[in-house]
């Protein structure tokens, strides 16, 4: 098995070769061609901070990959693994999940060598605060220029303290807040951004079921409804993800993986139960409903309809493709599914929803956010009384009809309740993500559906994105 795994192209090369696979189907100028592979700029720091009585060094990096528009954009993770070559390919799938989802930025990712559950959190924040300084201080972090966001080991706690960092740095710059998103709602964050990776998975599920050639394409049929899905990693991504398909979809949630093992029930599991007793105990291992699985890779082969690595790169592979059994896997995760493996399952018919749309989700609320920032003002601060006053009138002229026809035709009891409000932040928010991911998928599928050339939605959703990012540079003279 292990002289299998070593075969395997890593995650960069992966990257790399799905990159050359979408190119060779494109008529782009060589020069051009390498202009869009290349990663323009990575900034390795080692700063050291005081801690528990010495001083200790870390390592952390910030790569560009693309500066076709700015700011580049793309989040930092803390995690043990974290290497130059990992920060580089990450930053070049931002790069197309950006062009592919339309949001206005380049590719960018930042990350720092750290377990971050080994520290406590004044030590983190220390940490954090310093490594921010270095980034900044080169530009790095700067609304204008390199806006980060929470990735693996980070979240809104992590995106607050950078932020202060920055607007401690930069004492008059106004757009301060835009320097990072991700932030918590009361420190310039916007509603609906800890859940929007998740709720992307979602809407990219919904989108992808509402086309019944796709759907046939993976030998399935009908909606969301009933479909059995097995989750690896109940993260922030895994969790909402699962929580919205079983309670919104009516998807069954068969199987999750974690760390520790896995648990496997074919009556479906209960999302928040499991989540809860995560937060406890740190794993599943002694969750009381379902079967406990000791080696939890393996539920990665289970029998469902639906797979969706939402954790680690790399997870499925040649050692195991040729056991997945789901006809669709959805790419929660980045880079879950590696070339050979990515090979293997093609051949197999098995359709893949590719991280880079998949899970841009993220970056389309943080876009939000970021434009929030920048203009100063919540979503529907200006218009939503207005929107509700509006439909009164409408209300008010309906209820005469209903005295007038009296039994005849009467309102539905809630129906003047749900009409009447006017849309809020999250619900404006969750609208653009649905529109973006909708319209992404859109242009996915007519790749995929009208070239003979291209038989997966990766190669489709590399195509459109190269597409776009070529058109940017183009227009810039080059």
């Amino acid at each position: 098995m292990n002289m299998t795994a070593a075969k395997e192209p890593s995650f960069r090369e992966s990257v790399d070769l799905m990159f050359n696979r979408a190119v060779a189907l494109m008529d782009l100028p060589p020069g051009l061609e390498e202009k869009i592979r290349v990663c323009n700029a990575t900034y390795t720091v080692r700063f050291g901070v005081r801690l528990r009585g010495q001083i200790q060094t870390f390592t952390g990096y910030r790569s560009v990959h693309s500066e076709h528009m700015e700011p580049v954009k793309g989040g930092i993770r803390y995690a043990t693994g974290v290497n130059q070559d990992e920060v580089e390919a990450l930053a070049a799938l931002m790069t197309y999940k950006c062009a592919l989802v339309e949001t206005p930025f380049g590719g960018s990712k930042g990350g720092l060598k750290i377990d971050p559950r080994q520290y406590e959190e004044y030590e983190l924040e220390m940490i954090t605060r310093r490594f921010a300084y270095e980034l900044a201080k080169r530009d790095l972090i700067n609304p204008s220029q390199n806006v980060p966001a929470p990735d693996m080991g980070t979240g809104e706690r992590e995106m607050a303290w950078i932020a202060d960092q920055y607007a401690r740095m930069n004492t008059t710059d106004i757009n301060a807040r835009a320097c990072v998103t991700g932030k918590p709602p009361h420190a310039g964050g916007i509603a609906g951004r800890v859940e929007a990776t998740g709720r992307g998975v979602q809407y990219a599920l919904r989108e992808f079921f509402r086309h019944p050639q796709d759907v046939a394409r993976s030998g399935m049929q009908g909606t969301l409804d009933g479909k059995k899905v097995v989750v690896q990693g109940l993260g922030n991504v895994g969790y909402h993800a699962a929580k919205f398909l079983n309670a919104e979809d009516g998807a069954s949630i068969v199987g999750i993986i974690e760390r520790d093992g896995a648990l496997v029930d074919d009556k479906g599991l209960d999302v928040e139960a499991v989540r809860n007793w995560i937060g406890r105990h740190g794993g599943v291992r002694g969750y009381a409903d379902g079967t406990y699985v000791e080696d939890g890779a393996t539920v990665l082969e289970h029998d469902c309809d639906i797979l969706i690595p939402a954790a680690m790169e790399g997870v499925i592979n040649l050692s195991n493709a040729h056991r997945i059994k789901a006809p669709l896997i959805i790419e929660a995760a980045n880079g879950p599914v590696t070339a050979g493996a990515d090979d293997v399952l093609r051949e197999k018919g098995t359709v893949i929803i590719p991280d880079m749309y998949a899970n841009a989700g993220g970056v389309t609320v943080s876009y939000f956010e970021w434009v929030k920032n920048l203009s100063h003002i919540r979503f529907g601060r200006m218009g939503r009384r207005q929107e509700e006053a509006r439909h009164q009138l409408i209300v008010d002229e309906l209820a005469k009809l209903d005295q007038h026809l009296g039994d005849a035709w009467t309102m539905s009891p809630d129906f003047k309740d749900k009409y009447l409000r006017g849309a809020d932040e999250l619900e404006l928010v969750r609208s653009g993500l649905d529109d973006t991911m909708r319209i992404a998928y859109q242009a996915c599928s007519e790749v995929w559906n009208s070239r003979d050339d291209v038989n997966d939605l990766r190669t489709a959703s590399y195509l459109v994105a190269i597409d776009r990012v070529a058109t940017s540079y183009r227009a810039k003279g080059l």
